[in-house]
């Protein structure tokens, strides 16, 4: 007796078909596939096999639009007229070699009417940092649901919330990461999701290849204004020991600039991350020069980013004078 061949399997096929046979999925295509994935619609070895054949030949920015699109229609609130936030955060790569200063970046944004709408993952590899755990140095608890983060946005103006309570199976295959000893497109089109459709979303990427396939994929999208650059380990935070390329879109539009780094000599890294100090720069009891930059640094580029200063110079001195006038922590 003949076997009828699952549905996912042309995904497979489309991808895995030899050097001169295989192809990029169209959009359609990737939006289709995601959709089954979503939908819990695919084997176990499948999953497998088509998450390691997109890592082969990583995702173009047709491919993680279709991914996005079909992520976004699981989203209750997206689209909605009444949008919480003023900027998307993403943050799923977690600190290794300085602690997670754009945390109070975000922060620093909130305390100025921002509101900030973090989302993310912790835990999939080892030996480094994760918002879900850092935040917890400053005293802030992350939402469990989309409609807590919502609450939280309206009354403090900053939220996180982690992927598992608002995309489950993503986030299930995001943990597979030490399983499967690779990283997948979950943790490109993550960064993507805007589950509150903000006007302004700011991502960053570790390998510089993947900065213009977030743009362009932006594009495809119709999201009218977002912001991508090597952060940091891969977060959203500017170093400022270093030169910082922005790949933004603008009203349907690609551009790039070049942000100088701060300091010319670079810093020596902490022997040892302790969260705690988050707390204790904010506080002003211990200075740390690379921290204070890397917090002003990368609050200026979400400044320009969502339309507060139209100039690096004039971002740069309101992220400074933000940070100046910081309330401390009761």
């Amino acid at each position: 007796m003949t076997r009828q061949e699952h549905p996912f399997a042309e995904y497979i096929r489309i991808l895995g078909k030899g050097k001169k046979g295989s192809r990029p999925l169209t959009r359609e295509e990737a939006y289709q596939a995601m959709r089954m994935i979503l939908a819990g619609e695919v084997l176990p070895v499948q999953l497998g096999a088509f998450l390691m054949l997109m890592r082969v030949k990583e995702e173009t920015p047709e491919e993680l639009a279709g991914f996005i699109q079909a992520a976004r229609e699981t989203f209750s609130p997206f689209g909605e007229p009444s949008c919480p936030a003023d900027l998307d955060w993403s943050s799923y790569a977690g600190k290794r070699r300085h602690l997670p200063w754009f945390l109070l970046s975000a922060l620093l944004l909130a305390e100025n009417g921002i509101k900030v709408f973090m989302h993310g993952a912790g835990g999939h590899t080892a030996g480094r940092i994760y918002t879900h755990d850092a935040l917890k140095y400053l005293g802030i608890e992350h939402a469990a649901s989309l409609q807590e983060a919502r609450q939280q946005l309206e009354e403090q103006s900053f939220s996180y919330l982690p992927l598992e309570y608002f995309c489950p199976k993503l986030h299930e295959i995001i943990e597979l990461r030490p399983i499967m000893g690779l990283r997948s497109p979950v943790h490109t089109l993550a960064r993507m999701l805007n589950p509150f459709n903000a006007k302004h979303s700011i991502q960053a990427i570790f390998h510089p290849g993947y900065r213009p396939v977030h743009q362009e994929a932006a594009l495809l999208l119709n999201d009218l204004h977002v912001a991508v650059f090597k952060g940091e380990s891969g977060e959203v935070e500017r170093n400022p020991d270093a030169d910082c390329l922005v790949q933004s879109v603008k009203h349907g539009e690609l551009y790039d600039e070049q942000w100088p780094r701060i300091f010319e000599r670079r810093h020596v890294k902490s022997e040892t991350l302790d969260p705690k100090q988050l707390a204790a720069v904010w506080q002003g009891d211990i200075e740390d020069e690379y921290g204070e930059a890397a917090v002003i640094g990368t609050a200026a580029i979400a400044l320009k980013l969502i339309g507060k200063a139209d100039s690096q110079d004039c971002a740069m001195n309101m992220a400074e004078d933000f940070w100046r006038g910081r309330k401390l922590f009761e």
